[in-house]
């Protein structure tokens, strides 16, 4: 076995290889940029190396100083996780050539897998079923049009180095096809320095299947069973679940024999993934599943595949790489209940999932019974803007699909992040969905259904009724019911919304001065801030108040507190989302407050500078 691992990732996926490692005895080393330097994973594994800079080119993606990391710390092996590095054949060549062990793929059959066009050659030879298409060397824009007039529209144009929904474009009439190949070779060329495509037949109802195979160095290859991935969001998987929905025994056998035809053809050793596009349209049927691609490393969703089959698939790679047999035969694995994960961002799907950047305040996970949480952040971490923004992986178990999905709605409802913004809410909403509820599942149900899967603006009665309660210091207001006929009153801002609370004078009333509360509910978090008149609040600081919009940077102070100033001048700038954003003043008066300093880091919602009118304005 090996002794001691160098993992090349970051955040959850080496946290995850390192807890594996740790249990079987094994040293680990992480590696690290700047924006890391004080990352969970730096900090659980045995010993840590910085690599460079913050983007990833230069840190992450640079082979050379990962192997030297290696190298200097005496690790055996070099584990790569997903993304990244993982699927670089000349990278995995490059750690062998250095004398250590690759945990991974042959770097041929890296390369045999990583262009989609030879692949799909190469699995037609293996006797794969293939989407039908074309993928033939002449790239002329007549002979492509004329190949997907004879496919029939719509036709799915897709780069052959592609990956992560990059370089694909559907075609739904020939007058259409011409800008599409011309968009679709650009993205290609810019995204993967290669603009050669290829032509696939749109499946009308597509389901997303695919297999997990495992092969050592002693000639096995064995499949842990299928995995459904339909859910996606331009492309990109939302909630995983196994099995497959609707997989009936004989269907399931011929996609993972298939699967393990198609690992065999390339002498595949390690972990890897068949994926298969599915026309659901009749059911899951064997001769509608089509190779579609292989992803020659371990998958993000992977823990769903573990739940049910009880293995641990980065103890499988371990063994493996170490040049053990497999720890399983065939007819020793079976399917154990049901599980289903959802990947938690830090995003604001309501402003069009753009990424959330800061400091997680407030961090806490919705556990339970069936329930695990893969994370690589913990509270008061800092979200960067330099890597991709998954927070954590939410996985639940259970005996059917209906408890799976109800213990990771409940795990989801019950978390609550500040002041990030996160897909929670509408994790919840897509779970809650009839179709998801069902298993009426393709791969187009995210877009059709987009807006019902939005999170709601404000919470519910109940919830707001709580937080009133709290923010009255003890309950004071605790049995009122929103707009009820009473003689008092309480008042609050909700995103800059006065909402008006009437309550029983006889309950009394703390006089106290109240503070913020946040709520939690769904997923989802809000503020509520107390209103008063001239008080701070008010999304359009019409009160005075100044408000970050959002997470930033502070990197200009025009003003200074006691300074008088007019309406329209410029108090600071707040750099966010690599955007600088001037806030003004909404009107004449004083600056009252300034809670701010140039090069500061400042949370969305927080208040920024109090301006007052002055005497006579």
């Amino acid at each position: 076995m090996i002794q001691s691992l160098l993992i090349a990732n970051r955040g959850e996926i080496a946290c995850r290889v390192i807890r594996t490692a740790r249990r079987l005895g094994i040293r680990t080393i992480a590696v690290y940029s700047d924006a890391d330097a004080d990352a969970l994973h730096v900090r659980s594994a045995d010993q840590a190396v910085h690599i460079g800079p913050s983007p990833v080119r230069e840190s992450y993606l640079v082979g050379d100083r990962i192997i030297a990391a290696a190298l200097e710390t005496g690790a055996e092996a070099i584990h790569p996780g997903y993304g990244f590095l993982s699927e670089n054949a000349e990278f995995a060549q490059a750690v062998q050539d250095a004398g250590l062990i690759w945990v991974g793929p042959d770097p041929a059959s890296i390369t045999a897998m990583g262009l989609k066009d030879a692949a799909k050659k190469l699995m037609q030879d293996a006797g794969v079923p293939t989407t039908p298409g074309y993928l033939g060397d002449d790239q002329s824009p007549e002979r492509l049009k004329a190949e997907a007039d004879a496919i029939g529209y719509p036709v799915l144009i897709k780069a052959v180095a592609g990956g992560g929904g990059k370089g694909m474009r559907k075609v739904d009439s020939a007058a259409d096809f011409a800008d599409a190949l011309l968009s679709c070779q650009r993205e290609a060329a810019s995204s993967f320095g290669n603009d050669q495509v290829l032509l696939e037949k749109w499946v009308t109802n597509p389901r997303h299947i695919e297999v997990q195979v495992f092969g050592d160095s002693h000639g096995h290859v064995v499949h842990l069973f299928e995995r459904d991935c339909s859910l996606q969001r331009r492309h990109q998987k939302v909630i995983e679940e196994a099995p497959a929905p609707g997989m009936d025994a004989e269907t399931r056998a011929a996609v993972c024999q298939a699967a393990v035809n198609a690992a065999k053809a390339v002498a595949y050793v390690g972990a890897g993934t068949i994926e298969f596009i599915a026309d659901g349209s009749e059911g899951l049927r064997a001769d509608r599943i089509w190779f579609m691609e292989m992803n020659t490393r371990l998958q993000v969703e992977h823990p769903v595949t573990e739940e049910i089959t009880g293995q641990d698939l980065v103890e499988w790679q371990l063994r493996v790489a170490s040049g053990e047999k497999l720890p399983k035969r065939q007819d020793e694995l079976s399917i154990n209940g049901w599980a289903m994960e959802a990947r938690l961002y830090a995003e604001d799907p309501v402003k069009g999932f753009l990424p959330s950047i800061g400091t997680l305040d407030t961090f806490e996970l919705g556990e339970g019974g069936g329930v695990r949480i893969d994370t690589g952040v913990q509270q008061g971490a800092e979200i960067s803007p330099f890597y991709d923004p998954m927070i954590a992986k939410v996985i639940a178990h259970g005996p059917t699909r209906e408890a799976a999905r109800a213990a990771l709605e409940e795990a989801l409802d019950d978390t609550a992040i500040w002041p990030l913004k996160t897909n929670a809410g509408f994790l919840v909403k897509a779970l809650e969905h009839p179709d998801f509820v069902a298993a009426r599942l393709d791969t187009g149900l995210i877009g059709r259904e987009g807006d019902a899967l939005m999170p709601p603006a404000h919470p519910d009665e109940e919830a707001l009724a709580e937080a009133a309660a709290s923010l009255s210091h003890g309950g004071a207001l605790a049995g009122f019911r929103l707009n009820a006929p009473m003689s008092s009153e309480a008042a609050f801002l909700l995103d800059g919304e006065k909402l008006t609370i009437r309550f029983d004078p006889r309950q009394g009333r703390n006089e106290e001065p109240l503070e913020d509360v946040l709520v939690a509910q769904g997923g989802q978090v809000w503020r509520l801030t107390p209103w008063r008149a001239g008080g701070a609040g008010g999304a359009d600081a019409s009160d005075g108040a100044i408000l970050s919009p959002m997470p930033g940077r502070i990197i200009a102070v025009s003003v200074t507190a006691g300074e008088s100033v007019t309406k329209g001048q410029k108090l600071l700038t707040l750099e966010a989302m690599k955007m600088e954003h001037s806030l003004v003043a909404p009107f004449d008066g004083m600056i009252a407050e300034l809670n701010v300093r140039e090069g500061g880091q400042v949370s969305e919602g927080a208040l920024l500078v109090k301006i007052e009118k002055e005497e006579g304005a």
